[in-house]
């Protein structure tokens, strides 16, 4: 059993390629994206230390037309290899059964969480059953990224490793421009409302 404590203080002032490779060193992984503002960072730097790992992209289908186009183009740019998975329920069918986004912090809210991300990305890890997610949560995000660590027990033996958690905006767009990456700002989350807030997949364990 690995002691995170002891861990966390090992990885503490590691780059984010030195604690990637330590991930990757841990078993099976995988890493998910929404293709959101800065999503290019982490995808280019695993994938240049892991070409072929699995990439989980939860299309929620409330993603805006510029957001899939720039999916498109990642995917292409880094040849990702991509495992997309959709809530059971159309986003026709779900604005109807809400009459539109529920409102935050409601049983409905809750409910539509689960159907839109929890859900299908639990079938991504009951079908892929990896041991390491990679994820692109930076401290500066929310006021609970402030207080993880860059390992975290995901439940069922998942470890969640955030390699960029202490990156800056300043730090991830120096990266862009050095790589030549590309970057999208027109992005909508459904299940999160303000900036700051969570939605719901980094709150709980599976």
């Amino acid at each position: 059993m690995i002691d995170l404590i002891e861990i966390n203080h090992q990885l503490q002032h590691k780059s984010p390629q030195d604690i990637i490779q330590w991930g990757l060193s841990q078993g099976k992984s995988i890493i998910s994206s929404h293709f959101g503002p800065y999503e290019a960072v982490l995808l280019h730097m695993v994938t240049q230390i892991k070409p072929d790992i699995d990439v989980i992209w939860v299309d929620n289908g409330y993603a805006t037309n510029a957001t899939y186009r720039f999916a498109n183009t990642l995917i292409q740019k880094l040849k990702l290899n991509v495992h997309i998975y959709s809530p059971q329920r159309t986003a026709a069918y779900l604005n109807v059964r809400y009459s539109g986004i529920p409102e935050l912090d409601t049983p409905e809210h809750h409910e539509f969480t689960h159907l839109l991300k929890i859900e299908p990305f639990n079938r991504a890890l009951a079908e892929l059953k990896p041991k390491v997610w990679f994820t692109a949560l930076r401290k500066e995000q929310s006021l609970l990224r402030e207080t993880l660590d860059h390992v975290i027990d995901a439940g069922n033996g998942l470890l969640k490793i955030a390699p960029i958690l202490n990156w800056s905006e300043s730090d991830m767009t120096k990266y862009l421009h050095h790589h030549n990456l590309p970057n999208e700002m027109d992005y909508t989350d459904p299940t999160k409302g303000p900036q700051g807030r969570e939605c719901g997949l980094h709150k709980i364990k599976f």
